[in-house]
């Protein structure tokens, strides 16, 4: 694990070498800049805006601009000493449960290692105490030119240290919420409940990027002069009129997918009674959603007779599996 920070964790008067490594990684897409003319790749210069010289690096320092526009000089040795605690411990001053942790604050996890063998014992110590507990430790530390209060967790056999965000660092979400009132029906929402438990519970590790393979799809088939793979012609999204045939007509997409992977029960489908133009309901309201999948099969039965159009298949490419 590469460190970027090293220090001590203090945990009372327990204190723990430990050292921090990044605990994600990005595959994100990086593009250069480039002239089109002749494909050299742009270069940027920094430059005094008095004299417009050229700077190299060791001629380029930093200066903290205070209100009325006076920039003050900074080294890097004075930010080294500086009178801060926490510029090499991780100070815990309390604890929180996990379950009142807002995820709004949560920024980036880092993986939280013991930095020698001596600091083993006591490492596992607090690791397994933290999972006893189901609290998080809350310290602040110095890194980067700046101060960030970090929440340790315990996770299966290391420690995890996340930073947080400041809470004075969080907008106020009033401005997010919809204006006016908003009525929703109780139908509206048992459909909504059942669309919910139609789709079922999201496997996680099964998202995978699409738009980081599809460059690499394109890069590829322009390196070996074919044919880049195109977008399939979707339909746009447009302006929802009838909220619940919406919904119902969700609840129906979500079962046959599930029919075809074979996975999950049937949920409950709710009889939209007091549609517009469908008369009131009487009933429960609700039916099993096996009747609905019949109805379709009958219909697509019917469908089966007209003979349809053969449509040539179009040949893509250039398209090689992305890994």
């Amino acid at each position: 694990m590469r460190s970027v920070w090293s220090g001590t964790l203090a945990f009372g008067l327990v204190s723990i070498p430990v050292k921090l490594g990044s605990a994600v990684s990005s595959h994100k897409i990086s593009f250069r800049q480039i002239h089109l003319a002749d494909q050299g790749r742009v270069r940027y210069q920094k430059t005094c805006e008095l004299d417009e010289e050229v700077l190299s690096s060791a001629e380029i320092g930093r200066a903290f601009e205070t209100p009325d526009d006076e920039l003050v000089e900074v080294t890097d040795a004075e930010l080294q000493a500086l009178p801060l605690p926490t510029a090499k411990t991780i100070e815990v001053s309390g604890f929180v449960d996990t379950s009142r942790i807002d995820q709004m604050q949560l920024d980036t996890p880092y993986f939280l290692a013991p930095s020698s063998p001596t600091a083993n014992k006591p490492y596992v110590l607090m690791r397994e105490a933290l999972s006893r507990s189901g609290k998080a430790a809350v310290g602040k530390f110095a890194m980067r030119n700046s101060e960030h209060l970090a929440l340790i967790t315990a996770r299966g056999d290391v420690l995890l240290l996340q930073t947080l965000r400041w809470p004075d660092e969080l907008n106020p979400a009033a401005d997010a919420a919809p204006r006016g009132k908003v009525t929703i029906s109780d139908n509206e929402l048992k459909l909504a409940d059942t669309l919910i438990d139609a789709l079922g519970e999201a496997d996680l590790a099964a998202y995978h990027d699409e738009y980081a393979a599809a460059v690499e799809a394109l890069v590829t088939a322009k390196l070996e002069g074919a044919e880049p793979p195109t977008a399939g012609g979707g339909t746009g999204g447009g302006q929802v009129v009838d909220l619940m045939a919406a919904l119902q007509a969700s609840v129906d997409q979500a079962h046959e997918g599930r029919a075809k992977s074979g996975r999950g029960k049937d949920a409950t489908v709710t009889d939209i009674g007091d549609r517009p133009g469908k008369g009131a309901g009487t009933g429960t309201g609700k039916r099993p959603a096996r009747k609905a999948a019949a109805k379709k099969t009958a219909a697509r039965k019917t469908a089966k007779k007209a003979p349809a159009k053969k449509t040539p298949a179009k040949k893509t490419a250039g398209r090689r599996k992305a890994n």
